[in-house]
């Protein structure tokens, strides 16, 4: 049988590495560019899956279970969700950064 952990999708992970470093829903669907009722979505799936029943519970358990261990989700969905971690480098890096496959052009970043 599976840690319940390993139940998680990415974005559930990366939602919960979020939430225990602090993040507001607000602040969770801007860092990875959608919307509040979005992370609320992964918020509960991650509860039911968990068996938690609060932000508090969630924080709890993702530090009980490694905390910073739970980064590499978090890099792997800024770095894109393509596979790439980490930074992109380039003139094409302006709309990776923004969660595009390519800029769009003649409308600024």
């Amino acid at each position: 049988m599976q840690p319940p952990r390993d139940r998680l999708t990415l974005k559930e992970r990366v939602v919960a590495t979020l939430v225990w470093e602090g993040l507001t829903n607000r602040d969770i669907a801007e860092r990875i560019h959608t919307s509040e009722q979005v992370v609320k979505n992964h918020l509960r799936s991650a509860f039911d899956k968990l068996g938690v029943w609060s932000r508090l519970e969630l924080a709890l358990y993702v530090a009980s279970h490694g905390g910073a261990k739970w980064e590499g989700s978090l890099r792997a969905v800024e770095g894109g969700l393509d596979g790439t971690v980490g930074p992109t480098v380039g003139p094409e890096a302006e709309g990776q950064a923004a969660g595009l496959a390519h800029p769009t052009p003649g409308i600024p970043a």
